[in-house]
C-alpha cells in the first residue's frame, strides 16, 4: 500500500484523541500545516511534546486540542511568553511537565534506543528535580558522582516535516537540524510531511541528506510551505513579522479566536492559506540566491 496520503487522511487515520503527539524542528522546518489540520479535524485531550513549543502549541492550545504539555524551553522565540500556554497553566487549565532542553532529547534518544531511560550529567536546572518527580538521581555504578536519569519518551505519533522525501517515506533534510530523527525513531507512528517529493533516485543520489528511512514511516503527505511561520532552509524564509503580530493576538482571547476562524478554519488547507497571505507576504519571504549559489567551483 502506498504511503502517499492527503495530510487530512494521515491525521485522521494516525492521530487519535488522548494521543501523545510531538511536532519536531528546531526553529526550522516546524510543522505548522499539521498542527492546523489536527485543529481543524478537533482532535481533543492530546499531550503535546515538544522541546521548544514556539507557536505551533500555542495555537493548538487555544483551540482547545490539548491536555498536557511536556516541554523544555517555552516562548515565542525571540519576542516573548507564549501567552496562551502560560495562561492556561497559571490558571490549572492544562498540566505540564518541564525538563531542560537535554532532559528533553535525551528523554527522545532512550526511546528511540529502546531504552527505558538514561542518564545524564548533572546540570544547574536543580529546580526542575524539586518539580519534575520524573527527573531522579540513581548512584554511578563505577564510584563517581550521581547521574540524572530521565525516562524514555515513546510519542504515539511524531510529526515531521522535511525538505523532501520520496513516496515510500526516506525523508531528507538540511540546514539546522534539531530532534527529528530522534523523535521519528522514538514515535509508534510518524507523519512526515515534505515541501516535495521526488524520485528515489533522488533520494539515492545525495544519501548522506537521509535522516529518515521509509521503514518508521507511517504516512507521507506533501504539503508545500508547511512549516510557515517558520521556515524551510532553500525555500522561503521565516516570517519574522508573523511572530511578532502573534504576540499582540495572544493578548486577547477574541482576537485568538478570529485568528483561528480565518486562518485555520477559514481555509479549507495548506495551499488555501498560502495563497490567502498573498503575494507580498510570498515576495517578503522568497529565498534569495545565496553568495556561494553563484561560485563556480570548477574542478581541482
Amino acid at each position: 500500500m502506498t504511503k502517499l496520503l492527503s495530510l487530512s487522511e494521515a491525521v485522521s487515520k494516525f492521530v487519535q484523541d488522548g494521543d501523545t503527539v510531538y511536532a519536531a524542528g528546531f526553529t526550522h522546518l516546524i510543522p505548522f500545516a499539521a498542527a492546523h489540520e489536527i485543529i481543524r479535524l478537533g482532535k481533543r485531550d492530546l499531550v503535546l511534546a515538544r522541546a521548544t513549543p514556539d507557536l505551533i502549541y500555542d495555537q493548538m492550545v487555544a483551540a482547545n486540542c490539548a491536555r498536557k504539555v511536556i516541554f523544555s524551553y517555552m516562548g515565542n522565540p525571540g519576542v516573548g511568553s507564549l501567552r496562551i500556554v502560560r495562561s492556561a497553566i497559571e490558571q490549572g487549565k492544562l498540566e505540564w511537565e518541564e525538563y531542560s532542553h537535554f532532559g528533553m532529547i535525551t528523554r527522545l534518544q532512550a526511546g528511540a534506543s529502546g531504552l527505558p531511560f538514561l542518564p545524564m550529567n548533572q546540570t544547574g536546572a536543580t529546580d526542575l528535580e524539586k518539580v519534575n518527580p520524573h527527573i531522579k538521581r540513581i548512584p554511578d555504578p563505577y564510584g563517581g558522582k550521581d547521574v540524572i536519569v530521565v525516562p524514555a519518551l515513546n510519542p504515539d505519533v511524531a510529526i515531521v516535516h522535511v525538505q523532501r522525501a520520496d513516496s515510500d517515506g526516506n525523508a531528507q533534510l538540511w540546514g539546522i537540524i534539531g530532534e527529528q530523527k530522534e523523535a521519528a525513531f522514538a514515535a509508534k507512528k510518524v507523519i512526515l510531511t515534505a515541501e516535495e517529493i521526488v524520485d528515489q533516485a533522488v533520494i539515492r543520489s545525495d544519501p548522506n541528506r537521509t535522516m529518515i528511512p521509509g521503514i518508521i514511516v507511517s504516512a507521507v503527505c506533501r504539503v508545500p510551505h508547511a512549516s510557515h511561520p517558520s521556515y524551510a532552509q532553500g525555500y522561503y524564509d521565516r516570517d519574522n513579522d508573523f511572530y511578532l503580530q502573534w504576540d499582540k493576538t495572544g493578548e486577547s482571547s477574541a482576537n485568538v479566536r478570529a485568528w483561528l476562524d480565518e486562518w485555520v478554519y477559514g481555509v479549507k488547507d495548506r495551499n488555501d492559506y498560502w495563497e490567502k497571505l498573498g503575494r507580498e507576504t510570498h515576495k517578503r519571504l522568497e529565498v534569495k540566491p545565496r553568495y556561494s549559489d553563484k561560485i563556480n567551483y570548477g574542478s581541482y
